[in-house]
């Protein structure tokens, strides 16, 4: 066998390749971005107002170039740019609390994620009110108060406890006109099957039916007919994890389940359509309760709190707040009628055409018209 020798011109091109693609190999391997290279500013858990300009920036390895960097808030994209520029976010319109930010390095087909987050706070601190009576009425001290509505001259009362109940109530005597008792006896006859007592919650009036939440069961609430409060049908509320508070605007319900969430339902399927959370210039506002729609805003009571708040439907920022301690003082109360601590304030409804405001609490004698005024 005869071994030739290889002509020096090709051996120079062949080492010139190999050295090209040695150098090749390791710039690559020198720049190639992973997951720790990346940091994504401002720090986890900075508070900001809403209004204020978020300042997202991706920190990255010197000398690495992203074909295109992608930033994205609570998975929807919101911007790409090709470098390390500084993406200011607007939050005028964004929904308060927690929003998660995501910035996506893309280079040579691949990716790698860096996440950071946010809490959103109200613009500004809510507006201090008080109130006046404009009027007592009397009220069954044997009611738990869960929630009340005002329509066609009569409130609608639900109750909890052990005495609960769906009740139509003459406003003036505060005596009952209609009433079913949510007893075993009661679902039993209605065929239907519960795991625990069933404890009456937040109620809303759609159409000419009655919808009612359950405390202990919160995936079960009611469906009754609103002339003869016969049970029509059960539906799973699958949101939240209690029944408090319900309330209706007209096209959409709200709902809430001891959080500082509002949950929205579709008034027909009773499905989840969105949410806000509840939030003013500092912090969180939890347990959250009765809901009353009125003037486009929601109005809700603290449970165990004497204060009622005034919340922008769309973002969840606390509008106004009322210290209500004084309608019925500490004082006034009979001697041991609350010895357990559980009979406060509790109950909000609004009569639209009489542009009147109605409040009481659990047990409480008396149900006030009254009229929020500012200090």
């Amino acid at each position: 066998m005869r071994f030739g020798l290889m002509p020096l011109n090709t051996m120079k091109n062949k080492f010139k390749l190999l050295l090209a693609a040695v150098v090749l190999v390791a710039f690559g391997c020198k720049h190639k971005i992973e997951d720790n290279a990346l940091s994504l500013s401002p720090e986890a858990g900075t508070s900001y107002k809403q209004g204020d300009k978020v300042n997202l920036k991706l920190h990255y390895a010197n000398g690495s170039t992203p074909d295109s960097i992608v930033y994205f808030i609570d998975s929807t994209r919101i911007a790409s740019v090709k470098d390390s520029s500084v993406v200011a976010v607007k939050t005028d319109t964004m929904l308060l609390g927690p929003r998660v930010f995501t910035a996506k390095f893309y280079q040579g087909g691949k990716s790698v994620d860096a996440s950071t987050n946010i809490v959103l706070l109200a613009a500004k601190a809510p507006e201090q009110l008080t109130f006046k009576v404009i009027k007592k009425f009397p009220h069954d001290t044997s009611a738990y108060t869960e929630g009340i509505l005002y329509k066609d001259g009569f409130l609608y009362e639900s109750t909890g406890g052990d005495q609960s109940s769906l009740r139509k109530v003459d406003l003036v005597t505060g005596k009952v006109v209609q009433q079913v008792k949510l007893d075993k006896k009661y679902f039993d006859e209605h065929q239907v099957k519960m795991n625990k007592e069933y404890f009456g919650e937040g109620i809303s009036i759609i159409g000419d039916k009655i919808l009612m939440l359950d405390y202990k069961q919160p995936e079960t609430a009611l469906v009754f007919d609103k002339n003869t409060f016969k049970l029509l049908k059960t539906f799973t509320n699958n949101v939240g994890i209690e029944g408090w508070g319900m309330t209706f605007d007209g096209k959409k319900l709200y709902v809430d389940d001891s959080s500082n969430r509002i949950w929205f339902l579709n008034k027909d399927t009773y499905q989840q359509s969105g949410y806000i959370d509840v939030y003013d210039d500092k912090h969180a506002i939890d347990s959250v309760n009765e809901l009353e729609y009125i003037n486009n805003k929601i109005y809700a009571n603290i449970y165990m709190r004497n204060d009622i708040i005034v919340i922008d439907p769309k973002t969840g920022a606390v509008l106004q707040k009322v210290d209500m301690s004084s309608l019925w003082p500490l004082k006034d109360h009979p001697a041991h009628f609350d010895d357990d601590g559980q009979n406060v304030l509790n109950g909000i409804a609004w009569d639209e055409k009489g542009k009147r405001l109605f409040i009481t609490g659990k047990k409480w004698p008396y149900l006030y018209q009254v009229e929020f005024v500012k200090k």
